[in-house]
């Protein structure tokens, strides 16, 4: 299977309502720099710059779920302290998350501050109560559980072993999950994986696995072994664990283990890297895919998340992105306009200047690689509009297209210069050179600046426009004609 129909999974759990109950945090992050080592101990003095705050654990899951734009109703214990007024706050801003937190006079919340200087975490200093939440508020948990899951698609049990998630939760959600038809995910912590249940999915990364198993998981013949333990010991329905570089592996009930990599990325952190895969998987299943199907969506998710810096989310848009990408030679040969304007964004968030040009493409000649050549040499990224197979019969004719837009735009995307590919559907690319707002617009040379469209949009951003010289001979219609005289 291809993968062309994950972004439709992702426009199908738009909106859907996900229960995610379990340990919540604070996660702290202070900010700095490094130029010198202590004289009263060989450790780094950093001087700080800045400071934030976000939710962490649970709440990190919430955000990257509601970032994915699923609807999220979040459960969890805090303490009666500033801390836990401070995550509130952070989660009631967030839109698309309902958080019913309830506040323990005898606990602290837990709290995660990490030093960072030069992209790189230094310390991480926790403050933290693990004892067993009690009867009372356990009772909390469970009432608003069952009150939550009966307009639910999934149940999320986000245990960071910080004693929210206890086995009357666990038998809650199970209730809740069996009652209302809908799926529970279980993120472990600890050696014992049964305490889970009969859970949908449970998703333990590679080092949780090998010590609930007592197995080593190095190579994919070593996870086939302690997934295979896994399925023998435990009554969950499937079971996938993330591997961080080496990708994901899922065994389902009765079935064996299928290893899925990753795509190669620039790794910048870590931190949050699970949360944002329950929550890819919780996507993938709200929007009715199979646990294959979450688990392709999962690795696309974790992969964008750890090319960011901090516990940061991944969006709906950036994931369609990824997997337009990641598809154009296998399936899907362009880009939406939505997800071209997130791609754009994304590649100028690094710094590269972002290129445009447009066509029919219809059939590729010298011409059209001397201008797309050369667009590329002059920008960081090229963006080909290309004129739908409407849009070409009304300028070109009847008899054209020759080829059909997929066709051309599959052309296009085998193409060194070529880094993405919109098709549009109107006579001329205005509307898409102001939504992409390009550094550069490059055409050929039949043109001149005054009758190049959206030249005027490209020049008042500070842009560059460019003509290319045209190649003597070279056309679309001059190789038609050829064609066409040769069989007569």
């Amino acid at each position: 299977m291809s993968g062309a129909h994950l972004p439709g999974l992702i426009h199908a759990a738009a909106g859907k309502r996900v229960v995610c109950v379990g340990d919540v945090m604070l996660d702290r992050f202070i900010y700095g720099g490094v130029t010198r080592i202590s004289p009263e101990a060989p450790v780094p003095i950093m001087r700080r710059t800045r400071e934030a705050a976000m939710p962490g654990g649970a709440g990190n899951v919430a955000r990257n779920l509601a970032s994915l734009g699923l609807s999220v109703s979040l459960i969890g214990v805090v303490g009666d302290d500033g801390e836990g007024r401070e995550l509130a706050a952070l989660l009631g801003d967030i839109e698309g998350v309902d958080a019913d937190l309830i506040a323990m006079r005898d606990r602290s919340t837990t709290l995660k501050t990490r030093f960072v200087a030069g992209g790189q975490q230094l310390l991480r200093v926790d403050a933290e109560d693990t004892s067993p939440i009690g009867p009372s508020p356990e009772a909390e948990l469970i009432a608003s559980i069952a009150d939550e899951a009966s307009h639910a698609s999934v149940i999320i049990l986000s245990d960071y072993a910080k004693g929210a998630v206890t086995d009357g939760v666990i038998a809650a959600a199970l209730a809740a999950g069996d009652q209302y038809g809908i799926p529970v995910i279980a993120d472990p912590k600890g050696l014992d994986f049964t305490r889970y249940g009969a859970v949908d999915l449970i998703k333990p990364n590679a080092s949780e696995l090998a010590a609930a198993m007592g197995l080593k998981v190095e190579t994919d013949q070593d996870v086939d072994a302690a997934l295979m333990a896994a399925q023998t010991l435990l009554m969950a329905k499937s079971i996938v664990v993330t591997r961080a570089a080496k990708g994901m592996s899922y065994a389902i009930e009765g079935e064996p283990a299928v290893h899925l990599s990753g795509q190669a990325r620039e790794v910048y952190d870590v931190s949050g890297a699970g949360d944002t895969s329950i929550a890819a998987l919780a996507l993938g299943l709200a929007g009715g895919g199979t646990v294959a199907d979450a688990v392709s969506l999962a690795i696309t998710a974790s992969g964008i998340a750890v090319g960011k810096a901090g516990t940061a989310t991944v969006s709906a848009d950036e994931m369609i992105t990824a997997l337009h990408m990641g598809l154009r030679n296998g399936g899907v040969s362009y880009l939406t306009l939505d997800a071209a304007k997130a791609q754009v964004a994304s590649w100028r968030d690094a710094g590269l200047t972002v290129g445009f040009t447009n066509g029919c493409f219809d059939i590729l000649h010298p011409g059209h690689l001397r201008v797309l050549e050369e667009a590329k040499s002059r920008c960081g990224r090229l963006v080909v509009g290309l004129n739908s197979d409407a849009s070409v019969k009304r300028l070109k004719g009847p008899t054209r297209p020759v080829n059909d837009a997929d066709s051309r735009a599959r052309v296009l995307s085998g193409l060194m210069a070529v880094d993405a590919v919109v098709v549009f559907e109107e006579d001329t690319p205005g509307a898409l050179i102001e939504a992409l707002q390009p550094d550069l617009l490059v055409k050929g040379g039949d043109y001149s600046i005054e009758t190049i469209v959206g030249a005027d949009t490209v020049q008042a951003r500070g842009g560059t426009v460019h003509i290319v010289p045209l190649v003597d001979g070279q056309s679309t219609t001059a190789a038609i004609a050829r064609a066409q005289s040769k069989t007569d």
